[in-house]
């Protein structure tokens, strides 16, 4: 897979590409040739089978336009990932205000002491 600018293309010893018999109506083209087209992406695993069109040649132009969409949403998905990663490690890892440092102090012991009155009263007291 090689990027230029915007776009994305692959190299076609990336792909094993199959013409098999079309399904459903046609009549003698379907059941004669095959147009139907299956394209598979090997380095992701992506496949598309298409076969909207009564030609071969149609067919292969379109399958392969609708792989190099699915690889290119694939690859830009992987990226927003570990975008986001990045992202929350980074937050995850920031020092915190004094002002919130501060307020998670208050919290902790109002809830310390919300707890002590919860215990049981000792002999002591």
């Amino acid at each position: 897979m090689k990027r230029t600018d915007n776009s994305f293309r692959f190299d076609d010893s990336e792909l094993i590409e199959k013409f098999i018999h079309a399904t459903g109506k046609g009549g003698q083209n379907v059941n004669k040739v095959a147009t139907c087209v299956y394209l598979k992406h090997i380095p992701t695993g992506i496949s598309v089978k298409y076969s909207g069109e009564r030609s071969q040649s149609a067919n292969r132009a379109k399958a392969r336009e609708i792989l190099k969409d699915k690889i290119q949403s694939y690859y830009l998905g992987l990226r927003q990932q570990a975008k986001n990663e990045m992202e929350k490690e980074y937050r995850r890892n920031r020092e915190k205000p004094i002002v919130i440092k501060r307020k998670i102090l208050e919290d902790k012991h109002r809830k310390a002491s919300i707890k002590m009155l919860r215990k049981k009263p000792s002999i002591d007291q």
